[in-house]
């Protein structure tokens, strides 16, 4: 397998785009959507199987992923649901040389981005990745501030997470009380606690964060 890590990209000053993963099994076509991509200075890594693609690849880093449906061993659909359960943020492109309308459908409902026909038409593959590229620094970042509060969330007790659950439903400290069955003073410093161990400027804000991102409580 060719890595495609001819550049050093931690040495590369200022914003890198995003890399792109080819996973195909065809050592030609995998080679020439490579070349094609470099061609327009696009870094893309490749890799014969998905099986490879998961022990090599950096979960972190902003990247498209283009998958062939058809592999020997895991298929481009199960490894799509890998990368689901993983909540991997990366647009993810299916291309096939047998592609049918149930075949895309079925790839487009478990989250990809696009499905393509293999000959590549190479303009509209270029579009393709250079259009998804974009949306990965998107994704990526968000992905990146969704883990960030939920680590600021993790931090809480369960009776503090009970609290903030309350707070987050518009209830005032007396209110939470009332429902906790304590006092307003126990509920205030609870509050306390919860805004100086998450590093909050106010409970409006990280309950902004949390509502933003989606973080469970």
């Amino acid at each position: 397998m060719t890595s495609g890590r001819d550049t050093d990209r931690a040495g590369t000053a200022g914003p890198v785009d995003p890399v792109v993963h080819v996973v195909d099994d065809d050592d030609d076509l995998r080679q020439s959507l490579r070349f094609l991509l470099g061609s327009v200075g696009i870094q893309a890594l490749d890799y014969p199987d998905a099986t490879t693609f998961l022990a090599e690849f950096d979960p972190a880093e902003p990247a498209v992923v283009v998958v062939d449906v058809r592999m020997p061993g895991m298929s481009g659909f199960q490894l799509q649901e890998e990368l689901v359960a993983r909540e991997y943020p990366g647009p993810v492109v299916f291309c096939s040389a047998h592609g049918d309308i149930p075949m895309s459908v079925r790839a487009l409902r478990g989250g990809a981005v696009d499905f393509l026909e293999k000959p590549y038409d190479t303009q509209r593959i270029l579009e393709v990745v250079q259009h998804q590229q974009g949306r990965a620094r998107e994704l990526f970042a968000a992905h990146a501030a969704r883990a960030a509060v939920r680590e600021r969330v993790e931090t809480l007790t369960p009776r503090e997470r009970e609290v903030l659950a309350l707070v987050i439903e518009g209830m005032a400290s007396q209110a939470v009380a009332h429902r906790l069955g304590t006092s307003v003073k126990t509920v205030d410093v609870h509050r306390a606690r919860i805004k100086a161990k998450t590093g909050a400027e106010s409970l409006g804000t990280l309950v902004r964060d949390i509502l933003t991102h989606r973080v469970e409580v």
